[in-house]
């Protein structure tokens, strides 16, 4: 066995025997404890409260720094010993991409960016080039397919990595792409996702196989302190080793998981004075993606992650939901990331010193040594420019050096230095709310000749004198001249063109009578809250938002008395011959061109928004609008449910709670549900499509009146909208992913 193996046998059997209380790494007397993933700086004297703050703050003096500093350095080490510490994983050179995966967004499989549905392709090269733009650049992305989707239908969540358009092979082309930009590719585990269809093999082997089919160089572990050992395992014996980023930060007992989890996600707190990644600070070279997904303004978490010297979440497409990084927070993390990719081995020094002592109040830095190199990663917490003198620094002019170059690289310029003996005081300029970065080179103590040499002293190295000249032309541009106003993404609803008016009645239709009708309806989704940009924005709104009215006067239109079954369905294929060019999971119950027996008067499912506008047209019909079907549903006086108020279980079709899906119900087997107006079947058998819409990133369907399948153990699945003031977003990307065994839809016509 190899020594890699004996390793995971080893941490699988201490790991499966472990009491509880063992993993309980408190101490007596921890002067500083760590908050989850967090430690405190040191004590400093702050006027970060508008009441009560004393005169006299300043920044944090070297003796506090030294007592602090030596006592975390002792809690390292004893925690380490407590933890039983390998850091085997670390100096795996298929994982040493992680060291230096600083920018990593999650972005959402459904992106307009990524996947163009016109013409059918991955556009890898499209969406890396607008985040080049934007922001310079990414080095790893985590791909999502999964939630809020998940749950909709019997799929699991490898079902719907497999359902990406062009499957496994098409996936795999698209992840190439991203490799040969230099780009890493994650994908999500859910634990969560206990209540669809189980896989014959358990989860770790079933992830593991499944990312080393399309080539995946991770996971991320949803809701997840720790990735267990177990998935390591699985994921070396396919020879296709992955590196895992539990969500929730090894944080709390469960830190000592980081010998196996090299990255992980950092939902963090931000006072004023900087606090240190606990991971960071027991494994130097673990990284962290510092996320704060939800706020508008980044400058809190970007400071974070520039003074540990780590990574950033730079998640924007948030389930369908759109929070750019403004204008000022992107030029940040293009800066930040320049000068993070530079120096990525000097930000994994073991030597690492958070909080070095600065000279001005407010102004906190962190420093990194190498062997003849070392960094500082500076940030200013005050809300006001900070100039002058700001930092002392060694200045060694005894030995082998003869003192030492030192560059503001956040400007691309040398600072003002006053040298007095063996040290020197640095003086630079650092915006409100800004970055400072700061390199020392040592000088060799080469002999006069060589020193007056072109090219003496010497340059910090090409990579280095590169930065500088980019930072340089950069700093031109300081961030206080930038936007930091926050604009919600546009959305449009897609046209939905009026049909030809029948001359009779058409058959198997309602008549809808003109009339007045208060429409309210709100979206479901199960995070988002009540910020603009949730959910969508109807065509009388100036943003999306979650919560919809409008007093309307709809004109005179017929709906299906049904859903359109798979007997109508059957029909419109031999009448057209329809085959859709992208026919994965087309009509996926079918057989030899026909449904299963017994099943003509079902629902027809499996078929996509653009399957069901094929059979509208066809028929001379087209899709409702989502205020028809509640219209229809409803009538005029706001009623919860076609039948009134009470929820009533036998108006609907019995729910399927099973982990797989069962067959819808007969259209009409549940006439007590019919609404005012004879319209059957709304509630609690088939989700129906009504309209689409975009904005520049996502589409998404708006489905009414949930279904019979109702996914048990998670509150993450998609949630039903069994109520007539509520609906389903339903997020899209093509055809093969899109289609469902639990949505199907029914038509309307216009009467004028």
């Amino acid at each position: 066995m190899s020594k890699s193996g004996r390793w995971l046998t080893l941490i699988l059997s201490v790991w499966s025997c472990l009491p509880v209380a063992a993993q309980d790494f408190s101490y007596p007397q921890n002067a500083y404890p760590p908050g989850d993933e967090q430690i405190p700086g040191p004590p400093n004297n702050s006027a970060a409260e508008l009441c009560c703050a004393k005169g006299g703050q300043r920044a944090v003096p070297e003796e506090s720094f030294r007592a602090w500093l030596a006592y975390l350095q002792s809690w390292r080490r004893e925690h380490l010993i407590r933890m039983g510490y390998d850091d085997a994983q670390y100096d795996r050179p298929e994982l040493k991409w992680t060291q230096s995966s600083f920018i990593q967004p999650q972005m959402m499989a459904h992106d307009r960016y990524f996947y163009d549905p016109q013409t059918a392709r991955y556009t890898v090269d499209r969406y890396l080039a607008d985040l080049n733009k934007r922001y310079g650049g990414i080095d790893s992305v985590l791909i999502w397919p999964t939630y809020p989707n998940l749950g909709i239908d019997d799929r699991n969540q490898f079902d719907l990595i497999r359902d990406m358009p062009g499957g496994i092979e098409g996936l795999r082309a698209a992840i190439e792409v991203f490799h040969h930009n230099g780009v890493r590719v994650l994908f999500p585990y859910n634990p969560w996702d206990r209540g669809t269809r189980p896989e014959p093999a358990s989860d770790w082997v079933t992830l593991a196989r499944l990312m080393a089919d399309i080539g995946a160089d991770g996971v991320n572990a949803d809701t997840m302190e720790a990735v267990p050992p177990a998935a390591r395992a699985a994921s070396d014996l396919t020879g296709h080793p992955l590196a895992f980023e539990p969500e929730n930060g090894a944080n709390g007992d469960a830190d000592f998981a980081i010998a196996w989890n090299n990255l992980t996600w950092g939902y963090w707190k931000y006072p004023f004075e900087p606090m240190i990644s606990k991971n960071k600070w027991l494994e130097p070279r673990h990284m962290v993606h510092v996320c704060e997904r939800w706020a508008r303004d980044k400058t809190d978490s970007l400071q974070a992650a520039f003074f540990n010297g780590l990574g950033y979440e730079s998640w924007e497409n948030i389930f369908g939901v759109w929070n750019s990084l403004e204008d000022r927070d992107a030029e940040a993390l293009r800066r930040i990331g320049a000068i993070d990719r530079t120096f990525a081995q000097l930000l994994a020094s073991p030597g690492w010193e958070p909080h070095t002592p600065m000279l001005q109040y407010g102004v906190f830095a962190s420093k990194f040594p190498g062997k003849g190199r070392t960094l500082w990663t500076i940030v200013n917490r005050n809300e006001y420019d900070v100039k002058g003198r700001q930092m002392e620094v060694p200045y060694p002019t005894k030995g082998r050096l003869n003192g030492r170059l030192y560059y503001d690289v956040w400007h691309g310029v040398k600072p003002g230095i006053e040298v007095s003996q063996d040290k020197a005081t640095l003086s630079f300029d650092i915006e409100g709310h800004g970055y400072a970065a700061i390199l020392g080179v040592d000088v060799p103590a080469l002999d006069q000749e060589v020193l007056s040499l072109p090219g003496h002293p010497p340059l910090p190295g090409d990579d280095v004198a590169k930065l500088l000249a980019e930072m340089n032309e950069l700093a031109k541009t300081p961030l206080s001249s930038l936007s930091r106003e926050w604009h919600a993404l546009p959305q449009r609803m897609v046209e939905i063109a009026p049909t030809k008016p029948p001359e009779t009645e058409p058959e198997g239709m309602v008549r809808i009578p003109e009339g007045d009708f208060n429409f309210e309806v709100s979206g479901i989704e199960v995070e988002g809250g009540n910020q603009a940009g949730v959910d969508v924005q109807m065509p009388w709104e100036d943003s999306p938002r979650r919560n919809h009215q409008r007093l309307m006067h709809l004109r005179t239109f017929y709906i299906d008395r049904y859903p359109v079954t798979n007997a109508q369905f059957k029909a419109f294929l031999e009448a057209t011959k329809y085959h859709p060019s992208h026919d994965h999971n087309f009509l996926r119950r079918w057989q030899g061109g026909s449904y299963p027996e017994g099943w003509a008067a079902k629902p027809v499912t499996w078929v996509s928004l653009e399957d069901a506008r094929a059979y509208a047209a066809w028929a001379g019909k087209r899709l409702p609008h989502e205020w028809e079907w509640q219209y229809a549903a409803q009538g005029s006086d706001g009623r919860l449910y076609p039948w009134g108020n009470t929820w009533d279980p036998s108006a609907v079709p019995p729910a399927e709670e099973k982990r797989t899906l069962s067959a819808p119900a007969d259209v009409g087997a549940n006439p007590k549900g019919a609404s005012p107006f004879g319209v059957m079947d709304l509630v609690g058998n088939v989700w129906q499509w009504t309209d689409e819409y975009q904005d520049d990133h996502t589409r998404a369907a708006i489905v009414r009146g949930g279904s019979y399948y109702r996914p048990q153990g998670s509150i993450w699945y998609f949630p039903q909208a069994y109520k007539l003031n509520e609906h389903g977003k339903y997020l899209l990307m093509a055809p093969s992913l899109d289609r469902s065994g639990a949505i199907g839809f029914r038509c309307v016509v216009d009467a004028q």
